[in-house]
């Protein structure tokens, strides 16, 4: 059987989160969801596993996951405001 180790998928798994977020300028969340994944899960690889595989790619996910927090609470007002919006109809 061709089966890969765990360490190869972890390893494959890591380059995909970090290619889609830097592609997408995506958020841990939109990643973890768009992968089935939990957001510690994303949030682990791209943080703790990244760095060790592969600096220069993990300084590029670094800014979009800092970009992403230093937007949160504008993004968290702006579906705030849709909820009521959409109350009022």
């Amino acid at each position: 059987m061709n089966r890969k180790r765990k360490s190869e998928e972890i390893y494959e798994r890591v380059w995909e989160l970090a290619n889609y977020t830097v592609d997408y300028h995506s958020t841990v969340r939109a990643t973890a969801q768009a992968y089935y994944l939990s957001k510690s899960t994303v949030h682990k690889d791209l943080t703790d596993r990244l760095p060790i595989i592969s600096p220069l790619l993990y300084e590029q996910v670094r800014k979009v996951l800092d970009e992403n927090k230093s937007e949160r609470h504008i993004r968290g007002g702006m579906a705030t405001k849709r909820k009521y919006q959409n109350l009022k109809r």
